[in-house]
């Protein structure tokens, strides 16, 4: 298992260094292709509750896929993670400068004074992080296993799916048997179903 683990550390920390080398322009051209990918794609349009996160190091940046979803009506969701309890909750977002707060490591989180709690079996689609995809539908996220205990927890019919820039897309990601798979991933350059 410590190989697994050795193995995926490498794989974030070259997949890091490629996303950093590239410009803000460069970035936010990228960051726009795949947004519009996003809202062009059927079961995102279709959807009417979907799970979001807020991005960390290395992930593709959420927060106008945010905005634009709720000014368009859909119903937004992120997950607020107690580590100390291993639970998750998810919450209804409405407002991104009202119903966020700064969370114990620094990173915006919901803020369960203001906001309501919904059950997971309510989502319809979840875009899930991650640092690394793999066409199987591999994924490997900040190494805490989260995802993965939560992606097992979705109803069958809830879709997985990833964004990322195509660099985060790799000849196959290092796995154990807790890693859950991904459906589908969409990049700034095409759409992959899982094989």
């Amino acid at each position: 298992m410590d190989d697994v683990k050795d193995k995926k550390r490498e794989v974030i920390n070259e997949i890091i260094e490629k996303i950093e080398t590239f410009s803000d322009e460069e970035r936010a051209k990228r960051q726009k292709a795949v947004e519009d990918r996003l809202f062009d794609f059927a079961n995102f349009i279709e959807s009417k509750v979907a799970l979001l996160y807020l991005r960390r190091r290395g992930e593709v940046d959420t927060e106008s896929i945010i905005r634009k979803s709720i000014k368009n009506g859909k119903k937004i969701i992120l997950p607020l993670v107690d580590r100390e309890k291993s639970r998750t909750t998810l919450y209804k977002i409405e407002n991104l400068k009202e119903d966020l707060r700064e969370g114990a490591s620094g990173l915006l989180e919901p803020d369960p004074d203001r906001c309501k709690p919904v059950p997971a079996d309510q989502i319809d689609i979840a875009i899930v992080p991650g640092l690394a995809f793999d066409e199987k539908g591999g994924r490997i996220g900040i190494i805490d296993n989260f995802y993965d205990r939560f992606i097992a927890r979705l109803p069958m019919t809830t879709r997985k799916v990833a964004i990322a820039f195509e660099e985060q897309v790799v000849s196959q990601v290092p796995a154990d048997s807790r890693n859950k798979f991904i459906d589908i991933i969409i990049t700034d350059k095409r759409t992959i179903y899982k094989i």
